[in-house]
Parts: structure tokens; sequence; C-alpha cells
């Protein structure tokens, strides 16, 4: 038997917490976008997608040995799998084949539909249950962002889109799934073993796929290591500790903020345009954020 309870009376300090801790990840994961379009440049998608992944899996190990973990509980290998299939294989993949094509200041746009699908997911899922006047604020922030794509793609869209919210959807899985099971198992274990599970499938792939030229450039490795080390393990050591905290529907609407940190980024280390029209919508969706913080959310 489940019981419901309300996430409102949570201790604020937890709340702000969760709130920080969301918040610094969503940073980190704002620059994934950026610095794959920067790998893929000269490295091939299937061999960024992969070879991160099992180099945040080797980082894994040695982080489970180090802690002494011990061995998940069965109850757990499926959520793990549904994490690794979504977050560790299927975001990064269609990603990274999608911005080979697009921007990635667009594919940035595109992800801003991520917290609503998190939390239509978690919902689905009778992990959480959102409350009317939260999913109209959600709702609003959504299409805000979904508005913003529009109006930079000049009324449509790109044919890698399609592949982008395919990427969401499964990251979306990946997110709840794994804030769920980090209330138990805990955020970096969940991750970890997460990765050690799909390290097994995804090591033939990549010696069959075979390695990258040797010419190479620095820059385009550093990007790999990043999206490595960061997007694929230290963001994520935050993001699921966040979500146990506050709740996948609450602290996952922090996430709206991501497109826009993912511009400047792009912005940054691109050259993208980053023009005023992007910054006001930055400032409506962070309005929405904060709105919506007050609503409340039953978790079972």
């Amino acid at each position: 038997m489940s019981i419901a309870f309300c996430s409102r009376p949570a201790a604020p300090d937890t709340e702000v917490r969760a709130m920080l801790l969301g918040l610094f990840a969503v940073a980190l994961f704002s620059l994934t976008l950026p610095f794959t379009r920067m790998a893929v440049g000269e490295l091939d998608p299937l061999f960024l997608a992969l070879g991160r992944a099992l180099g945040a899996a080797v980082l894994a190990a040695a982080w489970l040995a180090w802690k002494r973990a011990p061995l998940p509980p069965r109850a757990a290998l499926l959520p793990l799998i549904l994490v690794a299939a979504g977050c560790i294989v299927g975001y990064p993949l269609l990603t990274s084949i999608a911005l080979r094509t697009v921007p990635a200041g667009h594919g940035a746009l595109l992800v801003g539909v991520l917290p609503l699908a998190t939390t239509l997911y978690a919902a689905l899922r009778d992990f959480e249950r959102p409350s009317r006047a939260f999913w109209a604020m959600a709702a609003v922030g959504s299409g805000l962002v979904a508005l913003f794509a529009l109006v930079e793609g000049g009324g449509g869209l790109h044919a890698a889109d399609l592949l982008m919210f395919a990427a969401v959807l499964l990251a979306a899985m990946g997110y709840a799934e794994g804030g769920r099971l980090s209330r138990t198992l805990g955020g970096p274990q969940t991750i970890c073993w997460a990765l050690l599970l799909a390290a097994p499938v995804l090591l033939p792939i990549l010696l069959w796929q075979g390695l990258p030229p040797a010419d190479v450039s620095a820059r385009s490795w550093f990007a790999f290591g990043y999206v490595t080390v960061m997007s694929t393990m230290v963001g994520f050591f935050l993001w699921y500790r966040a979500l146990a905290l506050g709740g996948v529907a609450r602290v996952g609407q922090v996430q709206l903020l991501q497109p826009f940190l993912s511009l400047l980024g792009a912005a940054v280390l691109l050259g993208e345009a980053l023009t005023l029209g992007n910054c006001l919508f930055a400032l409506a969706v962070a309005a929405v954020v904060f709105a919506r913080r007050q609503m409340a959310v039953h978790r079972q």
C-alpha cells in the first residue's frame, strides 16, 4: 500500500537545498549540447555516445569500489535498465546525431520541454500527482519554450527535431525512474550502477565501431571529456540527489532554465548568436519556475 503525501510541508532548508542542487546540475547539463556539437564536428556520433558512457562507467566502477557500495536490490534492476536506456544510451546518441545538422542553441530550445515530459512520465507511472495549478504553470513554461523554438526556427522545425523530441522522451524516463530510485538507493549509486549495467552491452558495439582517427583535435577531445565526466557522472550525482530531496515534478521544473543556459554556453563556446529576445524569454521562464514552486505536488 502506498501513502500519498504533499511535498509542500517539506522543511524549507531541504527544499532550498534540493533546488540549489538541481540548479547546479542543470548548469552542468546546459553545456552538454554545446560540447556535443563541438565534439561531433570530428567524432562520430556513435563513438561519442558510447565512448562517453564507457568512460563514465570506468569512473563509476572506481567510485563504487572506493565507497564499497553493496549490490543494488533485485527490485532496482528494471529502474536501472530504464535509466541506462534513457540517460546513458538514448539521449546522448540521438542528440549526437541531431546536432550534426542543427545548431546547439536550436537543440537546446527543444530540450526545454523536458521538465513537462518528466512530470508527465512520473504522473503516468504514478510516482507523483501534481495539482491542476502545477500542471497549468508547467504547461505555460513549456509553452513558452515551444513558442521560442518556433520563433527561432522561422515558424518551422528541422528534420533533426524528431530525434531531439525522441531524446527528450527517453531522458524524461531516465530522470523520473532515477529520481524515484535515488530516494532509496542514493543518487550516485543510481547513476553508477546504471552505467555499469550498460557497459557490457556498449563495449562490443564500440569495438565494432572502431576508434576515431588520430588527427582529432584537442578541442574535440576536451568536449568529449566534459560530456563524459560532467554530463554523465557529476551532473547526475547532483541531479538525482536533488530529485530525491525535492521530488521529480517540483525540482524537475528547474530544467526550464536549461535551454537558456545552453544558449549562453553556445554563444561563448561556439559563437552562436545570443539576442535580446533570448534574454527576455529566459526571464519569463524564470518567473514561471519561481511561481510554480509554491504549488502542491503529491508524492506516492
